[in-house]
């Protein structure tokens, strides 16, 4: 074929970011007409069927409700929204489907291009019958970006073989306040863990040529007290040093395809209308050459939420122009009312060229603009459950589980007979899977489906683990009311076991349909409904108790782990072991540890909550950010992160950080790691450092690498970190990155506040002593002594040439 340019491939001078247009895509753009362009940049909602799985779904985009299909793209498509997702369709049967549609839109439209196909993919596909992997927050306890990675590209190969094109994850929204609902859906607070957990996520995922996107750009997480689409107050500052970083490794190391936005506005300026956001940020600065899509609704919500936009063509032109290619899930602002824009000379046709280009090179790099394709025969038979996805599902969810107390009970003696198993979550296949599972998302509306898969729960996988026990089961209470009719049956049979295992939590769900998701943001960081009524109840009978915790949030349960006056408790459950949803494997997983079939490794990824009072909350704060006696509060946390214990002890020594290094180099530091226990274990030995004088307010300690490190009992293994000094990088009091000379302690803890760096329990020098202020409870950990680099030479403003992974090696 022989391709023509056109003067409407030139790069417009005054369009910013107007990409370079390849072949085949100039001589498609230069043939279409107004409606045809705008048909590539909108969505098409497949089967909708009045299941609500997006906000305000009910009262947007309904205009093409009982149309035809043929009519519906007789200009084109771009996408095609949740072929699979929406509700539950046999993959084979819709396989064969889409690839008879996608032909008839090469026959039967002008131009002949078949849609790209999205579709959810946060904890696995999410589709009927596909594997469910823990959710993000459990990829975060994991500390284990490698497994991630094969995660993402099992979850990959599923959706190609299904004609899926894209996926709509992972979000990489820096957890900041646990009320907020969609913490299930995020990986961790700290931006380097995000980062590199999330960056494997998307190599993995791409790896098998699907395309992963970024949710959600920018700020998402910082919403006022927790609430889902509240406006967000971060500065510069906070926007660049802590959202931002998770998104440029996503994209300057992970090669992302696309981005979402968010649904917030930043300091009054909606996200999907920010052109600094969107195309300055994004484009110029970050290197980012993908697709832009939007959240669901997000162009239409600056008119009927934000009130930016008078109309729908109003809110289209400013989208558009800010930077947003593609409105998601269906056509609305980006039809007819933008086409009007274009005709009556209000919007320069250069803003729609830019993102045609932008969506028709993504489809030509995926191959749908080759002749043959969806020429080849659709999957007769697909298995997207497994043994493969179940071996990496079992391996992530017990890597994300944390043992936050234990007394010796754990794990349990060989010899237990009765074991009493009670609680809400002790037998629901449901309480094991996320807000973005196809169970919680998409099943919630069909109550008597069948879920398609193999899900064992608690129960099921306690009475395989140990088959010489007697198992007895009550359910006490619902997750989420004030019922507490089951408590007596429960606390009788917690008296007659030998050890009584509690398994309480979150239900997940969107919008009021659950504890905690989308739409499900909360007042109180208490359990929901009378669960802590009941585990107070069980321990009252003086068996010990095992607390399980599924959820998709971290909860205040000091109660639970700290007796005493401060705790306002003499009596705690024996053991505490925290899982955030971990998904198709996670009953077993459970069963494992508790029954010593495996070892605890997980790690907090996020700080458990004193109260709802110390919220918002980041181990990533100054001095001031923490307790200290100007004031009575203590937002300090009762487990803190990076904490989690194991079935044995690790020892750290010998720690040896280079004296200098310079602010545009690297340093090394390297310590000596031993299982001092008599079993093996694997521990995450974390690298933290603190900038002892700096010209804007550091953080008291900052990850600045990790490793997860499988050591048998009293084995040693000396683990180094190749750090780039980029690490320390903070923005100026000019609005630049920059990494300042002069010293930084630097040490190796088992959590983030087990360092020497804090210890400093007069933040006031002496001149204030508050009679109110909490004594300090000591957890357990360890940590070695810091050491001072200095880095040397002159400020160094940071560019995206400076690595950004620290490098790790052990022998």
């Amino acid at each position: 074929m022989t391709f023509t340019s056109s003067p409407e491939t030139s790069m417009p001078a005054a369009i910013p970011a107007f990409p370079r247009a390849t072949p085949r895509v100039a001589d498609l753009l230069s043939r279409m007409t107004l409606e045809e362009k705008v048909a590539q940049l909108v969505g098409y909602w497949l089967d909708q069927g009045g299941e609500v799985v997006a906000p305000m779904q009910n009262e947007m985009g309904r205009a093409s409700a009982g149309e035809a299909l043929a009519e519906i793209t007789r200009d084109g498509i771009g996408h095609y929204t949740r072929v699979y997702g929406t509700r539950p369709v046999d993959p084979a049967e819709r396989a064969a489907w889409l690839w008879q549609e996608q032909r008839r839109l090469k026959q039967e439209t002008r131009l002949g291009i078949p849609a790209l196909v999205h579709e959810e993919c946060l904890t696995g596909l999410a589709a009927w019958k596909a594997a469910t992997f823990p959710t993000p927050l459990a990829w975060g306890a994991s500390f284990d970006p490698e497994l991630v990675a094969e995660m993402g590209a099992l979850i990959g190969e599923s959706m190609r073989d299904l004609g899926i094109h894209q996926g709509l994850a992972p979000v990489l929204d820096v957890i900041r306040d646990p009320r907020w609902g969609r913490v299930d859906e995020c990986i961790g607070e700290d931006p380097y863990l995000v980062g590199t957990v999330g960056t494997a996520y998307v190599k993995g995922l791409q790896s098998a040529g699907v395309h992963a996107t970024l949710k959600h750009f920018l700020g998402y997480s910082g919403s006022r007290a927790g609430r889902n689409h509240a406006p967000v107050s971060a500065g510069p500052r906070e926007v660049a040093d802590v959202f931002l970083p998770p998104f440029e490794m996503a994209i300057r190391d992970g090669g992302v395809k696309s981005v979402m936005n968010s649904y917030t506005e930043i300091d009054g300026v909606p996200v999907a209308s920010d052109p600094q956001l969107l195309t300055k940020l994004l484009r110029e600065d970050l290197g980012f050459d993908g697709v832009v899509v939007a959240d669901y609704f997000a162009v239409a919500f600056l008119q009927t939420m934000h009130a930016v936009a008078a109309d729908r063509g109003e809110a289209a032109q400013l989208a558009l122009t800010a930077g947003i290619d593609v409105e998601l899930p269906s056509g609305d602002a980006y039809l007819a009312p933008l086409v009007e824009r274009v005709r009556s000379g209000m919007l320069d046709e250069a803003y729609l060229d830019r993102a045609v280009i932008r969506a028709l090179q993504q489809k030509e790099e995926l191959g749908l603009l080759d002749p043959d394709a969806f020429e080849d025969a659709p999957p007769a038979h697909i298995d997207l459950d497994s043994p493969r996805h179940r071996e990496v599902a079992r391996r992530l969810a017990a890597e994300s589980l944390v043992l936050l107390s234990n007394d010796g009970v754990l794990p349990l003696r060989p010899d237990v007979k009765r074991v009493a198993l009670i609680g809400p979550n002790a037998d629901r296949a449901e309480a094991l899977q996320g807000c973005y599972s196809f169970a919680n998302h998409v099943l919630a509306h069909h109550p008597d489906h069948e879920l398609g898969f193999e899900i064992p729960t608690v129960r099921e996988a306690l009475s395989e683990a140990l088959p010489e026990a007697e198992i007895v089961v009550a359910r006490g209470c619902a997750v989420d009311d004030d019922d507490r009719s089951g408590f007596d049956e429960a606390a009788e049979l917690a008296a007659g076991a030998d050890v009584a295992i509690v398994v309480v939590g979150d239900q997940a769900g969107l919008f009021g349909r659950g504890t905690v998701g989308e739409g499900n943001d909360t007042e109180s960081l208490e359990l929901p409904g009378a669960q802590r009524e009941l585990v107070e109840r069980l321990v009252a009978t003086g068996t010990p108790v095992v607390m399980v915790m599924l959820t998709g949030r971290p909860y205040a349960i000091g109660w639970a782990l700290d007796a005493g006056e401060a705790a306002g408790t003499d009596a705690v459950p024996a053991a505490v072991v925290q899982s955030f949803f971990p998904g198709e494997e996670g009953g077993r997983a459970i069963a494992a540890l508790v029954t010593g079939a495996a070892s605890p490794s997980g790690r907090l990824p996020v700080s458990l909550p004193r109260s709802a009072g110390a919220a918002p909350y980041s181990y990533l704060h100054p001095t001031l950010g923490g307790a200290s006696d100007v004031t009575s509060t203590d937002p300090t946390p009762v487990r803190p992160f990076g904490f989690g214990l194991t079935y044995t002890t690790f020892e750290y020594a010998d720690l040896a950080v280079d004296r200098q290094a310079g602010t545009d180099g690297r340093f090394t530091a390297s310590v000596t790691v031993t299982n001092t226990g008599d079993r093996a274990g694997t521990d995450v030995v974390q690298l933290y450092a603190r900038d002892l004088v700096a010209s804007v307010t550091r953080p008291v300690a900052q990850l600045l690498g990790y490793a997860r490190v499988a050591l048998e009992a009293g084995q040693s293994r000396r683990v180094s970190f190749d750090v780039p000094a980029a690490r320390l990088a903070f923005t100026d009091r000019s609005g630049i990155r920059v990494v300042e000379p002069g010293e930084v302690a630097v040490w190796v803890g088992s959590h983030a506040a087990a360092t020497p760096a804090q210890e400093q329990d007069d933040a006031t020098g002496g001149v204030i002593a508050n009679a109110r202020r909490r004594r300090r409870r000591e957890v357990p950990g360890s940590a070695t002594a810091a050491q001072v680099l200095s880095l040397t030479g002159a400020v160094h403003a940071v560019t995206g040439a400076d690595a950004r992974l620290v490098e790790v090696s052990w022998e």
